[in-house]
């Protein structure tokens, strides 16, 4: 049995979809379980329209909302000859009209709840795995749509939910396992769920990454596969740096470095359920389904290079803290992570003295509320516009003056902070915004010169 999960650009028009059904055919004697994100940039789609109603924008909303439809209907026609007078179609006239019910109710409020907002991006998932289950049926594949508000259980911090796990592993057990195990094909979605009382949630952006692995978890699945619009994870951003190489192999602990200091080719939570019962993550190319990608381990095979990836984040702040001179040193510190745990904010890299801590923090974070806070303990400073760089690999442990040699290559860039230690196996510092694009070329050039040809196509 494997966990097959598209992303939204596998998916986003009908040749696309055409190869993924080709990719689902080809792996039919492994029991497949797959799971889709929506299609091409719907989510981000329903969101702006979400936000128009929440303004009083109605007209414009619908006429966005009128296009997601046409969308999504000429895909299906595309790919069903039957569609106009099949069931599928009349699935999906419902799901419109249900969210433009939704949207009037935001018109009239004039407020975009959280609760609200997890309901209404719900649909581009529905209407996805709607059109591709039927697709699958259509080509003679058993496939069998299924809802996963059903078995993702989660808690209620809406658009950022966190599954339930026994809730969630035994909803997956009970609902997903039976189907495999009679010869159907499930398919279901990867960003949604509901709390226990049946709202629906939403587990975050990539959210589809984190479902993969537990569906895989609970299945306890030979491996997981996560078809993306990239080859696996690369040396560097393609996007920053265009000679970027694919790394072959890569261990569950370098992944979870590298998700957690920005590489969006994954989800940040993916790795632990999949790390928990040893099952290999495969990412691949939906666009080149004969390239090898990359195999996500237990353990890295052992290579030359000293780094595997060097990963960013942008955009981000530097959050100084001087404490008042009556304030106890450790209740200070308490102070200000009990403040940070309340609003949610995660520091990627964090320094302390006598007096006062910094932390580099994502700027998309809504930080006025914890700023106002924090200025009760002491005087709090933000310095915008920066970025964290960060090197990861299983050779760095290993390494004697690692740091030494990425700084002599970095002698005329500011350098703000500057982490290792924490973890044996990466390095991170703060740099600004501008400066992103040259640092990772000097060190993808100091530390891929020659890559190893076992490790990185």
């Amino acid at each position: 049995m494997i966990v097959m999960k598209f992303g939204g650009t596998s998916i986003e028009d009908i040749p696309s979809i055409e190869r993924i059904v080709g990719i689902i055919k080809s792996r039919l004697e492994q029991q497949p379980v797959v799971i889709n994100s929506a299609m091409g940039k719907t989510t981000r789609k329903l969101l702006d329209i979400a936000r128009l109603s929440a303004d009083g924008m109605d007209e414009k909303a619908l006429l966005r909302l009128n296009e997601i439809r046409e969308y999504h209907f000429d895909m299906a026609r595309g790919l069903m000859p039957d569609f106009e007078k099949s069931e599928t179609r009349t699935t999906l006239e419902r799901y419109f009209e249900e969210l433009q019910r939704l949207l009037g109710g935001l018109s009239v409020l004039r407020e975009l709840t959280p609760r609200s907002q997890d309901r209404i991006l719900s649909y581009g998932e529905l209407v996805a795995t709607t059109i591709i289950a039927s697709t699958l049926q259509n080509r003679g594949i058993n496939a069998r749509w299924l809802d996963a508000r059903e078995f993702i259980i989660t808690d209620e911090r809406f658009t950022r939910a966190r599954p339930i796990d026994e809730l969630t592993f035994r909803g997956i057990q009970e609902k997903v396992l039976p189907l495999v195990e009679s010869g159907h094909v499930p398919v279901t979605q990867g960003f949604i769920g509901s709390t226990r009382s049946g709202d629906t949630t939403t587990l975050g952006f990539e959210g589809s990454d984190f479902t993969a692995a537990l569906a895989g978890a609970a299945l306890d699945v030979s491996k997981i596969e996560i078809w993306k619009d990239v080859n696996g994870i690369m040396t560097a951003d393609p996007c920053i740096f265009a000679g970027a190489r694919t790394a072959k192999n890569v261990s569950f602990e370098e992944a979870s470095e590298l998700t957690f200091f920005g590489a969006k080719v994954l989800h940040p939570c993916t790795i632990e359920p999949a790390c928990r019962k040893d099952i290999p993550v495969n990412i691949y190319n939906s666009r080149q389904p004969d390239a090898g990608g990359t195999t996500i381990t237990a353990h890295a095979n052992k290579e030359t290079n000293i780094v595997k990836s060097i990963a960013y984040g942008m955009p981000v702040c530097i959050m100084n803290i001087v404490s008042d001179s009556q304030v106890d040193p450790a209740a200070f510190l308490r102070s200000v992570f009990d403040i940070l745990e309340r609003e949610g904010i995660i520091p990627c890299v964090v320094t302390t003295a006598g007096v006062g801590i910094a932390m580099a923090v994502s700027a998309s974070e809504d930080m006025e509320h914890a700023i106002d806070e924090l200025t009760r303990f002491g005087t709090v400073n933000i310095a915008r516009e920066k970025a964290t760089i960060s090197l990861v690999g299983e050779n760095i442990r290993t390494t004697r003056d690692f740091a030494p040699v990425v700084f002599q290559n970095l002698e005329d860039v500011n350098v703000y902070m500057v982490s290792q230690g924490a973890s044996p196996i990466s390095l991170t510092f703060v740099v600004d915004e501008s400066d992103v694009s040259s640092v990772i070329a000097r060190l993808h050039e100091a530390f891929f010169r020659e890559p190893d040809p076992d490790m990185f196509d």
